[in-house]
C-alpha cells in the first residue's frame, strides 16, 4: 500500500523521527505486523500564529519498498577525445556547464584562479587569524566559489530559468543529504559543500574533463570577432570550441580585462550596506512568540524584510540579504587594502548568532560622481566604500561596527558586543564608511523594520561593515536565445559575474543553459 499524506502538527510531533512515525501509524490505523516506511517529501514551518506548526507531506509505503527520491543516477560519458570547451571559473556556474558539456559529448576544461577546497582552508585561516589576504584563494575564489565556504543556501526565485529539482538532484548525487529534496528552503552548509564539491571535481575527472587550479586566466584570444581561446598566468595559450565565462562577481581584473579589450560591458543595478549581528536568541524569541528559547525542536529562526525608503527625493529600496540563522560573518575581502563581509550557517546551524546582508539599493543617481569610469562606475563606488571600512578600522580585517541602536541615533557606541566575525571588531561610526545615500536610508529601514519585528533594533544588534558584494556592479550583455555576447562570438558570459544569477541556484543553471547553447552553436556551426 502507498500513500500520501499532508498533516499540519506541533514541532515536537512533526520534528522529530520517532514521534512522527508513531503519530502516522497511529492516524492510519496501522495493524502490529504491518511494516510502514514513511518519507517525508516536503516540510514548511508556519509561525505566522503564537502557536507555532509544521506543515508535512509524506510518503507512507506499507510492506512494500519505496522508489529511490532521485531520478536515474546520471552516468557521465568519457569525453577525453572529445572536442574541448573552455571554462573561466570553477564556481557553481562553471561546475553545472563543465557537467552539462560532458553529458552533450563536450570534453570541459576549467581554469581557476584559486585552489582546491582542501588547499583553500590554509588562505582563509590565514584571513581570519593572521588578517593577511591571498588575491587569488580566498572566501570568494578557489574551487566551488564563494558558496562553497559560505553558506550552501540552495533556493532561488528564479524558477524559470531551468529545473531546479534536476540541479538539486545533482547534489544528492555527489553527496548532499536528500532533506535538500524535502525543505522549502534547502540548505547544506559549509561544513559539508566542501565534500560535495570534490566529488563533482571527480566526476569532471574521471569523465575526461580538465580542471587547472592556480591558473589565472590573463587575456582572451580574440581573431574577427570570434573567441579562440585564453591565454592564462603562465603565459600559456588553451584553445576550445567556445569559452564559458564564469567567474563569479569579485573577480575585478576580468571586467578591467573586457574593458581594456573594448568588449562591450555594461553597468547593471546592484546594492549594498552592512551585516546586522544579533544573537540568534533573541531572534527566536520574535520570529517563534517564546519567553525563552525555541526549545529542542525548531530550528533557528529566519527572517527577511523589507522597506521603501526616500533619500534626496529618491525611493530606495532597503532590504535584508542572505540571511544566515545560527550562522556566522566572515572576511570576504580580495584584496589588502579593503574589508568586506558575507555572512555563511553550517549545516546544524548551531552558532549563537544569527546574522544578515542589510543593504540599500544604488540607484543611476548615487554613480554621477563616477561617471568618468563608463561601466566600471559601479566598482569604482564599491571599492571605495571597501578601502573606507579598511582605512577607519584600522587597516587590516578588523572590521568597522556600531551598535544599531547607536546608529540611529547617530552616536559612536563606546562599546561592542560579542561576534562570530573572527578577526574582531572595531568602534567606528559607519556614517562616516557608508555614504549618505546609504547611511540614511538604512537608518531609516532599521527603525521601520524595528517595528514590524519588536525587538529586533535592540542594544544587542550591531552593524558590521562592509555587505558590498550582493551581487556584480556590472553586466556582460549576451543574446536572450543564444547566451553569446552580441560582439564576440564563442564567448559566454555566466552567472553571477555577468550579472545573470544570484546565487548558487540560478547561478548552476544558468551554467548549464550556457553550456547547452555552446553545444548548440557549435553543432550548428559544423554543419555550415
Amino acid at each position: 500500500m502507498h500513500q500520501t499524506v499532508q498533516l499540519t502538527l506541533a514541532p515536537e510531533i512533526a520534528l522529530d523521527d520517532d514521534n512522527f512515525r508513531q503519530h502516522i501509524i497511529k492516524k492510519l490505523r496501522l495493524r502490529d505486523g504491518d511494516i510502514p516506511v514513511i518519507r517525508k517529501t516536503r516540510q514548511s514551518i508556519d509561525a505566522r500564529s503564537r502557536q507555532v506548526k509544521v506543515n508535512v507531506q509524506a510518503e507512507v509505503y506499507v510492506n512494500e519498498l519505496p522508489p529511490s527520491l532521485i531520478g536515474s543516477k546520471i552516468t557521465y560519458p568519457d569525453v577525453s577525445k572529445k572536442p574541448g570547451a573552455i571554462i573561466i571559473g570553477c564556481g557553481p556556474a562553471g561546475m553545472f556547464a563543465a557537467l552539462r558539456l560532458i553529458e552533450l559529448g563536450i570534453k570541459p576544461v576549467i581554469f581557476e584562479r584559486g585552489k582546491d577546497v582542501r588547499a583553500r582552508r590554509r588562505d582563509l585561516a590565514a584571513i581570519n587569524k593572521e588578517h593577511l589576504v591571498n588575491p587569488e584563494s580566498n572566501y570568494c575564489f578557489g574551487e566551488g566559489g564563494a558558496g562553497t565556504y559560505s553558506d550552501g543556501k540552495l533556493y532561488t526565485r528564479s524558477n524559470k530559468r531551468g529545473d531546479i529539482r534536476r540541479v538539486l538532484e545533482i547534489f544528492v548525487s555527489h553527496g548532499a543529504s536528500e532533506q535538500i529534496l524535502i525543505d522549502t528552503h534547502p540548505h547544506i552548509g559549509t561544513n559539508k559543500l566542501p565534500v560535495v564539491v570534490s566529488e563533482m571535481r571527480e566526476s569532471i575527472l574521471k569523465a575526461g574533463g580538465e580542471i587547472h587550479f592556480d591558473s589565472k586566466v590573463t587575456d582572451l584570444i580574440i581573431a574577427d570577432g570570434q573567441i579562440k581561446g585564453v591565454v592564462t598566468n603562465n603565459a600559456q595559450e588553451h584553445l576550445g570550441i567556445g569559452v564559458i565565462l564564469a567567474t563569479g562577481h569579485s573577480a575585478r581584473d576580468i571586467y578591467e580585462l573586457l574593458h581594456a579589450k573594448n568588449i562591450l560591458i555594461e553597468s547593471k543595478s546592484f546594492a549594498m550596506g552592512v551585516r546586522i549581528e544579533h544573537p540568534q536568541n533573541t531572534i527566536d524569541k520574535i520570529q517563534y512568540h517564546c519567553e525563552t528559547d525555541r526549545g529542542a525542536y525548531l530550528p533557528a529562526a529566519s527572517y527577511s524584510l523589507v522597506t521603501q525608503t526616500r533619500y534626496e527625493g529618491v525611493q530606495r529600496g532597503v532590504f535584508s540579504f542572505c540571511m544566515c540563522p545560527g550562522g556566522f560573518i566572515v572576511p570576504a575581502a580580495t584584496a589588502s587594502g579593503e574589508v568586506v563581509v558575507n555572512g555563511m550557517s553550517p549545516s546544524r546551524r548551531d552558532s549563537a548568532y544569527a546574522n544578515s546582508g542589510m543593504v540599500v539599493s544604488i540607484e543611476n543617481e548615487d554613480l554621477e560622481p563616477y561617471k568618468d569610469f563608463g561601466p566600471m562606475a559601479g566598482l569604482q563606488f564599491q571599492k571605495e566604500m571597501e578601502q573606507a571600512a579598511c582605512r577607519l578600522a584600522g587597516s587590516t580585517q578588523t572590521a568597522p561596527a556600531q551598535l544599531a541602536t547607536d546608529f540611529v541615533k547617530n552616536k559612536m557606541s563606546r562599546e561592542l558586543r560579542d561576534t562570530s566575525y573572527q578577526p574582531g571588531l572595531q568602534s567606528v561610526d559607519l556614517y562616516e564608511v557608508l555614504p549618505p545615500n546609504i547611511a540614511f536610508p538604512l537608518k531609516e529601514a532599521l527603525l521601520d523594520f524595528g517595528k514590524k519585528m519588536r525587538g529586533y533594533l535592540s542594544p544587542d544588534a550591531q552593524l558590521i561593515g562592509v555587505e558590498s558584494r550582493t551581487s556584480s556592479p556590472i553586466r556582460i550583455p549576451r543574446e536572450r536565445e543564444t547566451c553569446e555576447h552580441p560582439k564576440i562570438k564563442g564567448l559566454f558570459p555566466c552567472g553571477e559575474g555577468a550579472g545573470y544569477a544570484g546565487g548558487i541556484m540560478s547561478a548552476a543553471m544558468d551554467g548549464e543553459r550556457c553550456a547547452e547553447q555552446l553545444v548548440r552553436l557549435h553543432a550548428f556551426a559544423l554543419k555550415q
